[in-house]
Parts: C-alpha cells; structure tokens; sequence
C-alpha cells in the first residue's frame, strides 16, 4: 500500500506533464500505441548458421528475446507500469510467452513467464528459454504455476469466479497482491511475446491487458519475400515483420523511437548481444 508493491517501486521524480498522462488516459486500452516494422532477416539467418557452425543451437526467439532483454536493461523507461494513475519502475526484467506442446491437436499451449536481471548474454537467455520450454514440454498441462492459478480459480463456482477475479483486480490496484501471485501470473510482466511464424500466419497487433501490469505485446509473424530498396536498385528480400503494442503513458514517443532503433540495431547485428553486461541502467529515482 502507499506506492508500495513486491514487483516495482513510485517514479518520483518525473515531470508534471509525464505525471497527469495516466489520470488523463486512465486504462491501457485507451493508452496504445501500435508500432509495425519488417527486418531484414538476412543478419539473423547469418548469425544462427555461424553459431551452427560451431556447435551452438541459436533459433529466431533467442534472438528477439535477447534483444528484448537487452532493449529493456538499456532502456529502462521501458521496464515502467502504471497502476492507479501512478508509474513505477520494475525491480526486476519479466518476460512472458506462450509454448504450445503440440500444434497438431490445436493444443492451446501454456504460458511461461521468465525473470532476467539483465545482465544477460545471448547464450544465457537461450539456455533460460531452452530449459523453460522442455521442461513445459516434457510435463502435463496444469505443472506449471500459471496453470495452477487457474486451475485453482476454475474450483471456484462459476458465479464466484467474477467476484474472486475482482478481489485480485482490487488488491492489485491497491497494492496489496501477494508477490508470490505477481510472480506466477503471466500478465504482471514487462514483455508479452507471441510467435505466431510458427504458426504460419503474419503479426497481429495484440492488445495490452487491463489485469496486471503489462505495457509492452510483440507479435511477430511468418517470414516473407517483400520488395526492398538497395543501392543495386530493387530487391527482393526475406523480412520478419513484428507488430509492436506498447502502453505510451510511462514514457513519451522520443524515448520510445529511440529505443525502437536500438531494437532494430540488435536484430540486425545479433553478435552484439553476445557480449553481457556489467549491469542494467537503473531508471530515475
């Protein structure tokens, strides 16, 4: 309570301006702003048959994710919430995604949440991926804690499955939700990722959830030929477009733009995130 929360802490020194945004725009909905962009996949493709090469297993969401994770230790302004007209600043980097353990029987796959400090090289954050996910598929629906919580939410009688979700909703609000039920849900995070190339189907710009703390949802879809400007004239090139859905309240349009070509900058070089860091930037008092 009073500004006091397990999974962030009250940006105190911000600008008025910045402050009266979230009384302004008082929900995420009303606060989106929706980003797409195409990236050439050519430095990708390069850095995975490189790392191939030398017996290292690097895929597409290892990249993103990395790059995600470094975006965020680089840019904290990013790592913010707004809960009650205030912002705050995660303590910690929160990523979650869904993992379908069968695409054959239209499984609707469960959804693993992932804590990093930021520090983390690219090696790291796929170890961290690779053990999540076989650990995912090797066990029943129901092993993992997001799954618990639902499952124990769906005991509930049906009629009072409205009043305990709002219960949450008002703790949350307030302050006072456990951290133990922050940590397990997937949607007090600071990413939510979907890949839906593996689905076979472009981007979609996902919305942002009004329960929890999520500010920032990056979809990316299946891969194209696109045409594409190059000095030898008109080519054709093999792009991943992402649509990018991001809560504007925490932070302004500067901030995001630049972080947006520091994302891109990571995409397209990957090697750079090999190298880990000495620690995240923290964000303003």
């Amino acid at each position: 309570m009073f500004g006091k929360r397990a999974d962030g802490r009250l940006v105190r020194t911000l600008d008025p301006f910045q402050r009266i945004m979230p009384y302004l725009m008082r929900t995420r909905t009303d606060s989106m702003n929706m980003f797409e962009e195409s990236i050439a996949c050519r430095g990708m493709d390069d850095y995975i048959l490189a790392k191939a090469a030398q017996g290292v297993q690097i895929e597409y969401i290892h990249i993103i994710l990395a790059t995600m994770v470094r975006l965020l230790a680089l840019r904290p302004q990013l790592n913010r919430f707004v809960m009650r007209g205030r912002i705050f600043a995660r303590r910690k980097i929160w990523i979650s995604f869904v993992v379908h353990r069968s695409l054959k029987n239209e499984d609707a796959g469960t959804t693993i949440k992932l804590c990093f400090d930021g520090t983390e090289d690219i090696f790291r954050v796929a170890e961290q991926i690779n053990k999540a996910v076989a650990k995912e598929l090797a066990g029943r629906q129901g092993d993992n804690s997001t799954d618990r919580t639902a499952a124990i939410l769906m005991k509930i009688p049906g009629p009072l499955i409205q009043a305990a979700v709002n219960f949450l909703l008002f703790l949350d609000r307030h302050d006072m939700l456990p951290q133990a039920v922050m940590e397990a849900s997937p949607f007090h995070t600071s990413l939510f990722f979907t890949n839906l190339k593996s689905l076979g189907i472009n981007h979609i710009y996902h919305h942002v959830y009004e329960f929890g703390t999520t500010g920032l949802f990056l979809a990316i879809g299946k891969e194209r030929d696109l045409p594409a400007a190059a000095e030898e004239g008109l080519v054709v090139r093999k792009m991943l477009s992402f649509g990018l859905v991001m809560d504007e309240r925490f932070c302004d349009g500067l901030y995001f733009a630049r972080s947006l070509r520091l994302m891109k900058k990571f995409l397209r070089r990957p090697e750079l995130l090999e190298m880990p860091l000495a620690a995240k930037i923290e964000d303003m008092p």
